[in-house]
């Protein structure tokens, strides 16, 4: 297979199938990313992942802070590429550019379409517990996520999975179906398969205050959330003004009053059940485990924390 693409992508997610791409005989003209960002402290100028990979593998990158503007409209129209394979762009495609004629805008989801459009589908998927999720080649239309999809692939949640391990998985199976996806496209074997918007759930982006812990609701239901909210922006409740983040918990059959310490391990009460703590941050400090947490920091049975 050789061919060029234009390849749009930003986060960690996108990186393995850019490079999937780049080792295969396609050949990738330019790469659209998230302008590079200054950090707060030092002024430090931060690329986005997909951006530092392109400088590695020598791919030139263009980095818009919108893409309605003239210049890289004309640039795509004129680049005679046939393919752009979009993965966690971060932009909306202005449609004056999906429109461009002989060019198929291709997007990498992380999710079974129609289930899971939007920003955040595999933590939404972890939050709400789903037994499957997977990931869907489709059309890029300039509604969110409602374009016909050619292919799809599903994986078994196990359901202790967190962010970071289903994006990985999710992304080998991306980097796997693309190519696959334009095998097909290259010889006219493409069918594509318009979604059932009736069937359409939306993985809303996630807010700053789906972090803080809620303890009224089920253990089960809280180990969900922590798993799909881990490691960014995490689930955290406060002792004594300090802000603590939860990076693992269990489930344990131990009940008592909603957000009661019930002994001396860092195991809290639900409504339903409650969570032993296995991995803890405090704000400023690096993770740890329960155990040498609690060598320097003291929780006591029978608190209520919030």
């Amino acid at each position: 297979m050789s061919k060029k693409i234009i390849f749009m992508g930003t986060p960690d997610f996108s990186v393995p199938i850019l490079k999937s791409l780049y080792n295969s005989n396609i050949k990738i003209e330019t790469v659209n990313t998230q302008p590079p960002k200054k950090k707060l402290r030092g002024q430090k100028i931060i690329k986005s992942p997909v951006h530092i990979e392109s400088d590695k593998l020598g791919i030139p990158v263009r980095h818009p802070e919108k893409l309605n503007n003239e210049e890289d409209f004309n640039f795509i129209k004129t680049s005679g590429i046939k393919y752009v394979v979009v993965v966690a762009y971060g932009q909306i495609i202005p449609k004056k550019i999906l429109n461009i004629s002989e060019m198929l805008f291709l997007n990498i989801h992380a999710s079974l379409l129609p289930r899971w459009r939007g920003a955040a589908p595999i933590q939404r998927a972890i939050i709400e517990m789903d037994s499957f999720t997977g990931i869907s080649i489709m059309k890029v239309e300039p509604k969110l996520d409602t374009g016909p999809y050619m292919m799809q692939e599903k994986i078994k949640l196990e359901g202790n999975e967190n962010f970071n391990v289903l994006s990985k998985k999710l992304s080998i199976l991306g980097s796997k179906l693309i190519l696959e996806s334009l095998e097909k496209l290259e010889k006219k074997k493409a069918k594509f398969v318009y979604q059932d918007d009736s069937r359409a759930t939306y993985a809303k982006k996630i807010e700053k205050k789906e972090s803080e812990v809620n303890w009224n609701i089920s253990a089960k239901n809280l180990i969900a959330k922590i798993n799909g909210l881990n490691p960014i922006p995490g689930v955290w409740f406060k002792h004594l003004n300090t802000r603590l983040k939860i990076i693992e918990a269990v489930e344990v059959s131990q009940s008592g009053k909603i957000g009661e310490v019930l002994d001396n391990y860092l195991t809290i009460a639900c409504k339903d059940k409650a969570i032993k703590i296995l991995m803890i941050q405090k704000e400023g400090k690096n993770a740890l485990n329960a155990k040498s947490f609690l060598a320097g920091y003291k929780i006591k049975k029978g608190e209520i924390v919030n």
